[in-house]
């Protein structure tokens, strides 16, 4: 059975190249988002078995986003993605679920071998 995928980022260019990437690597994706709202409604609508995250969007943060879908008891694993790589960032996105964090820019190699240690 193939790995159910939320894509959740305010670039588009940026979720085009995360479907590819998944889709390649045969998982399913199950819904997009550019923003931190349209990410919860569709996360604990779909219960995706991974949702990737950008840190920085246009209504919320990613930690933001995060810390209601644990609150709302989803157990999706989560990868943080986000330009910002700074180690107390980081940490902070373990701390509060995250099951990795990629450091924009990355291959699509990757975010695959990232995936594929984490499922």
């Amino acid at each position: 059975m193939s790995k159910r995928v939320l894509i959740v980022d305010d670039s588009i260019y940026m979720r085009s190249l995360i479907r590819t990437a998944l889709e390649e690597a045969g998982m399913e994706i199950v819904g997009e988002a550019k923003d931190g709202e349209g990410a919860i409604d569709i996360a604990l609508e779909q219960q995706p078995d991974l949702i990737t995250l950008d840190n920085i969007l246009p209504d919320m943060m990613g930690f933001e986003i995060l810390k209601v879908l644990r609150d709302e008891g989803l157990e999706s694993k989560v990868i943080m993605i986000s330009a910002v790589g700074q180690q107390t960032v980081v940490n902070k996105g373990k701390e509060l679920g995250a099951a990795d964090y990629i450091v924009k820019p990355f291959t699509s190699e990757e975010l695959i071998a990232v995936v594929n240690r984490i499922m």
